[in-house]
């Protein structure tokens, strides 16, 4: 099965060129990248302004988690992103656990899961602070032109830090909680990889595994047992590593194994989204770096909210869009790991569950 067979969902982008940049540049933008956010992160509230204006350009587009969401313009991001983070946790510090880079058509961009640390200190986003160390779970990819960064997405996993505090205001994952492990027997940060073939074949791989989800045995399985089996024996078996990890977000937690990704995550996500569409919308990343890959979408599938069976809220027909994010780990000719960053707040909102309102309560 080839890559080409498969609709990439970027029906009208055709005409976009492809930019090369070579395996020493991309290392580069990686390095460049992380040290601009590691400095911001680390220099603190006194210099932002100074690394704000160094490191982004005035327009830049920013692309958040709910409840920050969509917006443009530098002073907006130092205003409602930036400064509200300082406040709370005014001891912050970044450690990067794994860096992709890349180019998608004509955009250079570098992507990162990283930890942001420090003591909780003041209320964030309606949250409740508990004066105690806690992490947050922070994914990112941003676009680079010119030294700059003109362009971020960036999801921070606002239901970790709530559960961190001791507040519980949603149904109970399926899946283990807790912190997302590094690579496993990699180094995840500072490896660089020349041949340019071996980024591309990683990439086709989460390519096609993903295209391979588009095939849909729950419209027809009777039971969850039927299910389950068609799924233990659906096309996406030969992409994943008998010790694969699905790491994902809370409110869904992580899995080990593909029976325990079926149990915990994808069969009741199918059987609550049976009516869903991955590809209208499109990705805005797909990036092949090494034994690494990342594909993102924003938003990345269209579905219909059909039943309780995933996160267990009521069904109620509408429709709604994900913002997630694909890092891939390819080891031994299949995928290791996989973690996923979803805006589980943003879903919720959509079918009628504000969990700011929640938290409120408790």
């Amino acid at each position: 099965m080839k890559i080409e067979n498969f609709d990439t969902g970027l029906k009208g982008q055709e005409d976009v060129e492809n930019i090369i940049i070579t395996p020493e540049e991309n290392y580069k933008n990686k390095q460049k990248v992380k040290n601009y956010l590691t400095d911001i992160v680390h220099s603190g509230k006194s210099k932002l302004d100074d690394n704000l204006n160094k490191y982004f350009s005035k327009d830049i587009k920013v692309n958040c988690f709910h409840p920050v969401n969509e917006f443009s313009g530098l002073d907006k991001f130092k205003d409602d992103y930036w400064l509200p983070l300082f406040e709370s946790f005014p001891d912050l510090e970044r450690r990067t656990q794994l860096i992709i880079g890349g180019a998608f058509r004509d955009k250079m961009q570098v992507a990162s899961i990283s930890m942001l640390s420090g003591i909780f200190k003041k209320s964030w986003l309606g949250i409740k602070p508990n004066n105690k160390m806690v992490n947050l779970r922070c994914c990112e990819i941003h676009e680079l032109k010119n030294d700059k960064i003109v362009e971020s997405h960036i999801l921070i996993d606002v239901i970790d830090l709530i559960f961190q505090t001791g507040v519980f205001p949603i149904n109970k994952s399926r899946g283990a909680e807790g912190n997302w492990l590094n690579p496993i027997n990699t180094d995840g940060v500072n490896y660089f990889e020349k041949d340019l073939n071996i980024s591309k074949s990683n990439l086709d791989q989460a390519l096609i595994m993903q295209r391979s989800l588009n095939i849909k045995p729950e419209l027809d399985s009777n039971s969850d047992q039927d299910l389950k089996s068609k799924l233990i024996d659906h096309p996406q078996t030969n992409f994943w590593h008998d010790k694969m990890i699905w790491y994902g977000p809370s409110g869904i937690g992580t899995a080990r194994s593909l029976e325990g990704f079926v149990d915990n995550h994808q069969l009741p996500f199918r059987k609550t989204f049976k009516e869903r569409n991955y590809w209208k919308l499109g990705h805005y990343s797909e990036l092949g770096d090494g034994k690494f890959s990342l594909t993102a979408g924003w938003h990345s599938i269209q579905a219909t909210y059909g039943s309780n069976h995933w996160l267990g809220y009521p069904a109620n027909n509408k429709n709604v869009t994900m913002r997630v994010m694909d890092f891939y780990h390819h080891d031994e000719g299949k995928i290791r790991e996989n973690w996923v960053p979803i805006d589980i707040a943003h879903i919720l909102n959509q079918i009628g569950v504000d969990i700011f309102e929640l938290i409120k309560k408790l």
